[in-house]
């Protein structure tokens, strides 16, 4: 598994995620700007109000993936610890899971990585492993084979 091929794919899955959550929100944020035009009263109100939550809850998506890619621009792409790291990408016997970003199954180079954040409980439980040690996933004890 080449970890700096995953990183780049994981980025262009994140910015495309940002672009559909900013056009999302431009076009909320359009869409309460136009019922001003063609509304009247509590209706009007009502209709800018539900535009401007829209627009507010996208902020919010785009603003949660722009700190996921942050997280991944901090990542040395090849620099390998001798323990779990954010940034790790470990080989274990429940498959591969890849210690950074909250996305779930990812598929790359025919092999699914399992991309967790660190403050998930999986993530949280990889940390500060190393090869040989065992963790829990899916309510079954697992092995780490390698940190790459």
């Amino acid at each position: 598994m080449n970890k700096a091929a995953l990183i780049t794919y994981i980025k262009s899955l994140l910015e495309e995620r940002m672009m559909v959550a900013w056009n999302a929100m431009e076009a909320a944020q359009s869409s309460a700007n136009d019922q001003g035009k063609s509304s009247m009263g509590d209706k009007y109100e009502t209709s800018r109000s539900m535009g401007q939550l829209d627009r507010n809850m996208h902020a919010r998506q785009y603003e949660q993936v722009r700190q996921e890619r942050l997280v991944l621009e901090k990542i040395h792409e090849n620099e390998v610890s001798a323990r779990a790291t954010v940034g790790s990408l470990l080989e274990t016997t429940a498959g591969w899971f890849f210690v950074a970003v909250s996305l779930g199954a990812v598929k790359i180079e025919e092999e699914t990585v399992i991309a967790v954040s660190s403050s998930s409980p999986v993530g949280a439980s990889l940390l500060g492993k190393r090869p040989g040690d065992k963790f829990e996933f899916m309510k079954r004890q697992h092995e780490i084979i390698a940190l790459h």
